[in-house]
Parts: structure tokens; sequence; C-alpha cells
């Protein structure tokens, strides 16, 4: 369904789209909303894991598409100049298969961006995960102006750390953080822009074609107000 261009006016955000090639991340209405608690629902991780720091995927599918779909309308509203939360659904080919997230504290001051992101089991293990985060790369650094990416997973979460390494990030130490009532190794990683400069063109290789960014300048105006 077609957004209402008042909406795109009055919330730039909501225009947002990112795209190379049959990858697209874009702005989650509530039609995408739905699609991406359901798939969340039918399962992120094995039962005995857990990847994220807030145990948001424990509960039968209802309670976890509820937790999708609470998280994301409190979401919507944290765009600002000096915080801003994007949350943007992940399609492959138009199917829905994830959510990719970036997050700014102090924008104006720091121009730091930290991402996060979660994918469908039956989207795993295909290279999609470090695709998306290609493209958020690109977004944050060539569409948002960012000084720095910052990431980070816990050590059990071999995958995402591997994202992190072949993207080229460079170790940025590693903490202790309560996990289910237990504290867990958790490695961090950062990427400046000097740094995303010389890396630039290996991750074009990785998406494997040209960016195509949309509603950027009007967002980017938002987030320079105040």
């Amino acid at each position: 369904m077609p957004r209402s261009p008042a909406l795109e006016t009055y919330w730039p955000a909501a225009a947002l789209r990112v795209r190379a090639g049959d990858l697209e991340l874009r702005w989650i209405d509530d039609d995408l909303l739905v699609d991406l608690a359901a798939l969340a629902a039918r399962g992120i991780h094995e039962p005995d894991a857990m990847p994220f720091e807030h145990p948001w995927t424990r509960g039968t599918p209802d309670e976890v598409a509820r937790s999708v779909l609470s998280y994301q309308w409190n979401a919507r509203p944290q765009v600002s100049p000096t915080r801003f939360v994007l949350e943007l659904g992940v399609l492959v080919a138009g199917v829905p298969v994830g959510i990719q997230g970036l997050v700014a504290e102090d924008w104006q001051v720091l121009q730091s961006v930290q991402t996060g992101s979660w994918l469908g089991r039956a989207h795993q293990g295909v290279g999609i995960g470090r695709r998306m985060r290609a493209l958020a790369l690109h977004l944050a650094f060539e569409g948002l102006g960012a000084r720095e990416a910052t990431s980070g997973a816990f050590a059990d979460n071999p995958a995402s750390n591997a994202v992190s390494r072949r993207l080229g990030y460079e170790s940025n130490g590693s903490v202790q953080v309560a996990r289910e009532g237990v504290g867990q190794l958790h490695h961090n990683y950062r990427m400046d822009r000097a740094r995303w400069l010389t890396l630039r063109d290996a991750h074009a290789g990785v998406l494997e074609a040209p960016v195509q960014l949309a509603g950027i300048d009007r967002l980017r105006s938002q987030l320079a107000a105040g």
C-alpha cells in the first residue's frame, strides 16, 4: 500500500529507502510490521541460545510477535537531532526477512551510530546478514554523514561476530554484559570514517549492485534541525 505523501512530508524518515539489487532497507509501516512480527514469531534462534541482551524472543509465538510490535511502535517517534532510532525492514526480492536498526545518541555532537539487527531463521546462513550490514554502513556514512559506526555481539554468537570482522571493523574491546541473570562476554567493534573510505569499494563488492538512496536529503535536514 503506498504511503501517504502527507506522512512523508511531516515525518521524513517514513520516506527512507536504501536499495542494492534485490536487497532493500525501508521504513517499517504497519503492514510491513505485521509481516515482520509474524516472521519473528516463527523463530530467530535455537531455543537454548540468546543473542540479545534483552531476551525479547522468549515466550510463545504470539508473545514474541507482540514484543516486535511494541518495540517498533515505541521506536518510531525517536527521530530527532539529539537522538534517533531508525528501524528498517530488510527485504530480499520484496520478501521481509528481518530488521536492521541504527541508533544514535547526541547525534549532532558525536555523529556516531550503533547498528543492531535480526534475521528470521529461514533466511540465515546465506549471506544476507553481511549484505544488510554493508548496506546499513553505506546509509550511515554516505547517507547520514556519520563519523563512526559501532556494533557488538556476545562471544557465543559467532555469526554476528564474523559479519563485523569480515566487513573490516576494528576490535573495540570486550566487556561483561548481564544476559538473563548471568554475566556474558560481549565483543565490541568500531569503524571510523577513514576506515570506511578504505573499505568502501570492498563493501560495494559485497552488495553486488549500486546503492540507491531515497528520502535521505529531507531526513538529514530533520536530523540537523534544532
